[in-house]
């Protein structure tokens, strides 16, 4: 645990290490429970920060985009900023259109995590805890939310969520990290291979809800049930693809709460050889391209421009509160909300 700096009321924001016998590195903040840096090895053994971000806490308390962060109460977006539960009209900050993005205008990425560390030989593990209160960004309900970040020995971060609360609410949260597989340089993702293990995903209206039915990806630019570069297909005259100005979609694994656990996503980079997979609990699987990542000053002078770096964000579907067909995002008093995503890293031809 290290100093990353203080806040301007005075507290202080420490970051906290997790590595395993393989030497695979991963840094947390106390702020935002936010992911600061993963380094793994590329094919020639040499580690390397395969995530975006920033090199000080200023800069994440002025990120609008989330990099690294925990995100909640709802990730993604809840249209018109408002939703009804048992008859009673909820009403959130309008931060996105019309619609609340992210929990917010102070979601869970803007906010202090009481971090444990958990010693371990095996499963070196931190324990992230946060009480959302009764009307906390308009959601109702005393929300007790622990999450616990587990790097295991076989090269993967495992990812738990669990929540109670002590009034009927909503809750959809989701880790958002930004990866870029060819590590710290100025490589864009376009040539990033992905692949997403589902034949439908969901258009959206200009706002970004979805609209309609969900789609089947056969015969569109949204096909990656086999790999394929990222860049392919990214500036194809696509009515979704320019609502987005590039992907930011959800693609659908399921069509319910089950809780097994599925392989969603596979990412790979030829250049350095890195792969990721991407396994979830989850419904559903936003991939975002960084459309609007523009002259940002990242890490280490980096500047990121657009399609930098993506995100893979596992969750519930957009506007799910609103659409009594999608699974259901509702959390009761006697329940207990728990979800489990796992990003294991390796490389292409282990």
């Amino acid at each position: 645990m290290k100093l990353f700096g203080i806040l301007k009321d005075g507290s202080k924001v420490y970051e906290y290490s997790l590595q395993n016998k393989n030497g695979i590195l991963i840094k947390v903040i106390n702020y935002g429970g936010i992911i600061t840096s993963i380094l793994t090895p590329d094919k020639d053994g040499n580690f390397s920060d395969i995530v975006a971000g920033f090199d000080t806490l200023e800069e994440y308390v002025n990120d609008d985009a989330s990099f690294g962060a925990l995100v909640g109460r709802y990730a993604n977006r809840i249209g018109s900023a408002s939703f009804i539960i048992d008859n009673e009209k909820y009403s959130l900050p309008v931060n996105n259109g019309p619609n609340c993005l992210h929990g917010g205008n102070k979601g869970f990425n803007k906010v202090f995590w009481e971090i444990t560390p958990v010693e371990s030989d095996d499963d070196p593990s931190l324990i992230l805890k946060y009480m959302s209160k009764d009307g906390e960004e308009g959601f109702p309900g005393n929300l007790a939310v622990e999450v616990r970040y587990k790097l295991r020995n076989d090269n993967s971060l495992e990812i738990n969520f669990r929540a109670k609360t002590d009034k009927k609410t909503i809750f959809n949260p989701t880790q958002h990290s930004y990866f870029n597989l060819s590590g710290a340089n100025s490589e864009n993702i376009l040539n990033h291979r992905l692949q997403i293990n589902a034949l439908e995903f969901l258009p959206t209206d200009i706002y970004q809800i979805p609209l309609g039915p969900p789609q089947k990806v056969k015969k569109t630019p949204f096909d990656f049930t086999i790999l394929k570069h990222i860049g392919k297909d990214i500036n194809k005259k696509n009515e979704q693809l320019i609502i987005g100005n590039g992907y930011d979609n959800s693609w659908i694994l399921k069509y319910d709460n089950a809780e097994e656990l599925v392989l969603a996503a596979t990412l790979n980079d030829d250049i350095s050889g890195r792969q990721m997979e991407v396994y979830t609990t989850e419904p559903g699987i936003q991939l975002y391209t960084g459309n609007y990542i523009d002259n940002l000053k990242g890490k280490n002078e980096l500047v990121y421009g657009k399609h930098y770096a993506l995100a893979l964000e596992t969750q519930h579907f957009p506007d799910s509160p609103n659409k009594p067909q999608f699974p259901s995002t509702e959390l009761d008093v006697n329940e207990e909300f728990t979800s489990m995503t796992i990003y294991k890293f390796s490389l292409i031809h282990q």
